[in-house]
């Protein structure tokens, strides 16, 4: 029997896990790694992709929908360098990825040889387990450890493994006779623990949920695939339920105990709702914007995390529950009294109908410039019931936020935590290999999609049939309004005329594109993209002076915006005119 080379044995121990696919760009420092895959190519896809950042977003997209591992693959030094931003995001919003990397042959480190980068060391802070490979006798031990570490810690896992190790035979280690250790026998074997905490942390939570008056929900990424059960207790409990935007998904938009979102992208009826409540339960979020939560003393806590450390950490916790938010509230839910007085939840079910009125109103087709909350609900009506979006950071998140509606089987990622610029397009070609049945939407700003908008030749190359909405106001449309609200005058942030044509770009891949200036161009377009058979694009010109509003505007801010307006802002004329216009709609609202 022939034996295997390192490269082979990683590539078929990460078969053995499950693992399917592999996201990539090769290089001289992962030859080895990559004569693997092709042994290995009946049991494990390898992606190629155009920039290595793409591939690491691409596995945390993928970690994140499935709760499987997502794997990317990187060459030496600047390969590896370039992997850094997408691993940070699954690190940050807590998605189990492997990276895996080349190194130089072991014999010239630290000569300062070509592309001489020490991974393992540059990725001491993003990496749960972190480790390079110098002996083929550590395989698959090491394998092994790295994707237990990142399933088991929700993060990211990294293997290093130098050019002349890659190639080595496994099983020939000098050092076997000679030495005391022997390499462990290790297995391909991980279940997840069913968390569920001590019966009586259940009874003091539900002792204060009983006892609470006006109780609220606040539920977030964890609780993902335990909406059902949120929403029994909030119906149990009389209790609204907020939801932190990775959250989105994990209660239907259109569910009667929710107010939506919470913070600058929210709503107004979960603002209040904070103000209000004198018991709050947060199931599966760590929700990092303190200014919007209960303040300290109004509101008993009760936090539902699977992780204990992060509990407690955003606001004073009377009952901290570590556990599975499923398992934990079928735990706590029998506990529970039913409250008859629905009061307090059918004031804030009609808050938020005036809510959704209001937002309804600001979807106006006839505007042109394109408003870009027409876009969004344009799309969210076009979009198919079990659709799912990937969404860029920026404006166009708050546009998602507001008026996609995840309803029924619809699904919504984005770079929570990290925030990141350009994860729409990758996250949505990590989906639609996941999910080929499904309808996959990339809703990305301009800034976003210039970034990684080669991986739109990606998806023409595998045929793979996403669909990339560019809501296009030729600026960095978060950061004009970020300048403004703390009284600068904008500086630095528009691109200028002309425009690219994105559009023009994706017919150059081999793709659909269409390039939309006016409203009544939107919905045809809109139908002809989702129904083309392949990877299509539209590039809709929206007015960019539209300001993504705070669901309430202080007193303050709006004494900075009038500062940037004094100041020199420049264009003034346009954003005042807009600004006027949407307060007029809302009014007639």
């Amino acid at each position: 029997m022939t034996k295997q080379t390192v490269g082979e044995a990683i590539i078929a121990r990460l078969a053995d896990w499950g693992v399917d696919t592999v996201f990539g760009l090769p290089g001289d420092g992962v030859n080895g790694l990559m004569e693997g895959l092709r042994r290995n190519a009946d049991r494990v896809r390898f992606v190629l992709v155009h920039h290595e950042e793409s591939a690491a977003f691409m596995a945390c997209a993928h970690a994140k929908a499935t709760g499987r591992l997502g794997v990317c693959l990187a060459t030496s030094g600047p390969g590896g360098i370039h992997l850094a931003n997408g691993l940070y995001d699954a690190k940050l919003d807590h998605a189990p990825v492997l990276a895996i990397t080349g190194m130089q042959e072991s014999s010239v480190f630290g000569t300062g040889y070509q592309q001489e980068v020490h991974l393992d060391r540059l990725y001491e802070d993003v990496a749960e387990y972190n480790e390079p490979i110098v002996n083929p006798a550590q395989v698959p031990a090491l394998v092994d450890i790295a994707v237990r570490t990142a399933l088991a810690r929700r993060g990211v896992a990294h293997l290093t493994v130098p050019n002349d190790v890659q190639v080595a035979t496994v099983g020939d280690n000098p050092y076997e006779e000679v030495g005391p250790a022997r390499e462990p026998a290790t297995a391909p074997v991980w279940v997840h623990p069913p968390v569920r905490p001590a019966d009586d942390d259940l009874q003091a939570a539900a002792d204060l949920l009983n006892a609470g008056e006006r109780v609220a929900i606040l539920a977030g990424a964890g609780a993902a695939r335990a909406g059902a059960i949120v929403e029994l207790t909030a119906d149990v409990l009389g209790a609204p339920i907020v939801k932190s935007l990775m959250g989105k998904a994990a209660i239907p938009d259109d569910s009667p105990f929710t107010t939506g979102g919470l913070g600058l992208l929210g709503t107004a009826p979960s603002e209040d709702l904070m103000d209000e409540c004198d018991t709050l339960l947060m199931v599966g979020t760590n929700f990092p914007y303190t200014k919007f939560l209960p303040k300290p003393g109004q509101a008993h806590v009760i936090q539902i995390d699977v992780e204990a450390s992060r509990v407690g950490t955003r606001i004073p916790t009377d009952v901290p529950l570590v556990g599975d938010a499923g398992a934990t509230l079928e735990s706590l839910l029998p506990r529970l009294k039913r409250r008859e007085d629905r009061r307090f939840l059918q004031r804030y079910q009609e808050k938020m109908r005036d809510w959704r009125q209001r937002m309804t109103a600001l979807e106006d087709p006839e505007r042109d410039p394109i408003a870009p909350q027409y876009l969004a609900r344009a799309l969210d009506r076009a979009a198919a019931p079990d659709a799912i979006m990937c969404c860029d950071s920026g404006t166009v998140a708050t546009w998602a936020a507001r008026h996609w509606h995840a309803t029924g089987r619809r699904e919504f990622y984005l770079s929570g935590t990290l925030a990141s610029m350009a994860p729409g397009l990758p996250y949505a070609i990590a989906l639609q290999h996941e999910y080929p049945g499904r309808q996959c939407i990339a809703f990305v700003g301009d800034g976003g999609f210039a970034m990684l908008m080669a991986e739109f030749h990606t998806a023409v190359r595998y045929r793979l049939p996403i669909k990339v909405v560019v809501n296009n106001n030729n600026a960095l449309g978060m950061i004009v309004w970020e300048q403004m609200v703390l009284g600068f005058p904008e500086y630095g942030v528009r691109f200028g005329d002309p425009s690219p044509d994105y559009s023009a770009w994706a017919r150059g891949c081999g793709g659909f594109g269409a390039r939309i200036s006016h409203s009544s161009q939107l919905p045809g377009a809109l139908q002809e993209a989702l129904a083309f058979d392949g990877p299509a694009l539209l590039d809709v010109a929206i007015d960019a002076d539209e300001p993504p509003m705070p669901a309430k505007v202080t007193y303050q801010q709006a004494v900075h915006f009038a500062e940037a307006f004094l100041r020199g802002q420049p264009h003034k004329a346009s954003i005042a005119t807009t600004i006027l216009k949407d307060r007029i709609t809302r009014l007639k609202s």
